[in-house]
């Protein structure tokens, strides 16, 4: 009988040590960091007096599937202030964005087919996932750092050009 329980005992021991072992890789955080890619290149222009007068100028990453666009800038600790992020969506139609997993406040920007800016939703919460639309038909977003929009005096009415690398 005492044979028995310690059969049973080292049995259960034996098990319980592999079967509770941990793999250190999977314990890791298995979510790498995204880093910033440079995919193109934006420029935003003021249109006084039907002039464009540049603004500034980005380098851009795109997000132009459907996976990149519902991921956008997630998962990222913070963006340096000369990049922003252009979403490119296969038809103007308006659009709303949230901040879900977004880590840092930012500016979005929603631009129409024929590259004027619609309208823009100011310092976006980070984690904050309540609907940010468009105030209209939107083909274009970009997403840069909160505030800049104002650095800039951005507003409904300019435009942007970009090009593609």
């Amino acid at each position: 009988m005492k044979k028995t329980i310690y059969i049973s005992i080292i049995a259960c021991t034996t098990l319980s040590m592999f079967s509770c072992k941990t793999d250190s890789k999977n314990n890791q955080n298995l979510t790498k960091e995204v880093t910033f890619t440079k995919e193109g290149e934006l420029s935003l222009f003021d249109l006084k007096d039907s002039i464009p007068n540049p603004i500034t100028k980005l380098d851009i990453e795109i997000a132009d599937s459907d996976y990149e666009r519902e991921t956008g800038l997630m998962y990222r600790k913070s963006m340096q202030k000369d990049r922003g992020m252009l979403f490119i969506f296969s038809e103007e139609a308006p659009h709303s964005f949230y901040m879900k997993n977004t880590k840092f406040p930012l500016d979005i920007i929603f631009i129409n087919a024929k590259n004027k800016v619609v309208s823009i939703q100011k310092n976006a919460q980070p984690l904050n996932e309540s609907s940010l639309p468009s105030e209209g038909p939107a083909q274009y977003v970009l997403e840069v750092n909160a505030k800049l929009t104002d650095t800039w005096n951005l507003k409904a009415g300019d435009s942007i050009s970009f090009t593609k690398m």
